[in-house]
């Protein structure tokens, strides 16, 4: 079984720092948490006016199973380049580009009253296992903008997040990472518990939820500032850094001094200051340059491809192609390879 830790700012699997002893150019790497954004990775539409949109181009047709599938086809290969972790959201996320604002999908893992749906369930189980067996993680979201909006009120919102925090738990699955919710500081969410304000009364929840004396590894995603234009505005509050296990930023539009000076915000904060820990960005862009800026401050990074539904291009816009097969991927992949000295 694989086993994710957390010893002050680095991860450790089995105990272990990730790509233990390891340096890159001067910079550390032992301890960072390389990862991909994969979050359409349990995707389904119960909307039938929508569905149409996923169609794989061979078949004519949207099937999850196949989705799932291809995409635990291809984490050995992942692996093999040194990314450790995806991510993956019980709601998903934005499936065609520039659809923030208007989702008539119905892509949700959380049903209105806040119990979870076993079909999404068991391919998020299926992919779980399969990384575990590999030595990998994933990080797991609950809640995505958009889609919130399809869970009742507060109180859903608070029996779903007690309830994948069970149902993760009860998998007796140690390879996992929460999120609880992603960029919980863009202004879309329907409900004020999942807004930056208060989403850290959600990061408690998980937190206190055990089982065998064992408890999840709990944060939350900000934007790293690139909505509002100001990135003391994008980082986590002061109470959701004091709850959170690790930091969760994105990086979306940052050049490489954004990229760094995000990371080095974080790092400024009270909580941060009175108890390190790992900051991770899970979410910033194609730009590998990015990629290789984190590294100097001590920063994982998160590839995120959108690409268009077209069943080649990136990995958020269903049917999503889930190999390497484009100059984009393959920079980043070979990237991280380079950091981390697989293949080496």
């Amino acid at each position: 079984m694989t086993r994710i830790s957390i010893d002050g700012q680095k991860f450790l699997i089995d105990g272990v720092p990730i790509h233990q002893g390891r340096s890159y150019k001067g910079n550390p790497v032992d301890g960072l948490l390389f990862n991909c954004r994969m979050v359409q990775a349990i995707f389904d539409d119960e909307n039938p006016e929508t569905l149409g949109n996923w169609a794989y181009p061979d078949t004519g047709k949207w099937d999850p199973e196949r989705n799932v599938n291809e995409l635990i086809a291809e984490l050995p290969e992942y692996l093999a380049h040194g990314c450790t972790a995806i991510t993956v959201n019980l709601q998903g996320g934005m499936p065609i580009t520039k659809t923030e604002r208007a989702q008539p999908w119905v892509n949700t893992a959380i049903d209105p009253d806040g119990e979870l749906k076993p079909a999404y369930m068991d391919r998020l189980l299926r992919l779980l296992k399969a990384a575990d067996d590999l030595g990998m993680i994933v990080i797991v979201g609950y809640y995505y903008f958009g889609q919130d909006k399809f869970v009742t009120d507060e109180e859903a919102v608070k029996r779903g997040t007690i309830n994948a925090s069970r149902w993760l738990l009860e998998t007796g699955l140690e390879n996992i990472l929460i999120e609880i919710n992603n960029e919980s500081d863009v202004p879309l969410y329907v409900h004020d518990i999942l807004k930056p304000a208060r989403v850290h009364e959600l990061v408690d929840l998980a937190r206190n939820e055990e089982k065998d004396g064992r408890r999840l590894i709990v944060s939350t995603s900000f934007t790293g500032g690139s909505f509002h234009g100001s990135i003391a505005k994008g980082i986590p509050t002061e109470a959701a850094l004091e709850l959170s296990d690790y930091a969760l930023v994105h990086t979306n539009r940052h050049d490489t001094l954004g990229t760094r000076q995000v990371v080095e915000a974080v790092r400024q904060m009270a909580a941060y200051k009175e108890r390190p820990m790992p900051v991770v960005i899970n979410e910033d862009s194609i730009s590998v340059a990015n990629l290789f800026a984190a590294v100097e401050v001590y920063a994982p990074w998160g590839y995120y491809d959108q690409g268009d539904n077209n069943y080649r291009d990136g990995y958020q816009s269903p049917p999503v192609n889930w190999h390497i097969n484009t100059p984009e991927k393959k920079r980043f992949f070979d990237g991280v390879a380079e950091i981390v000295g697989a293949g080496a």
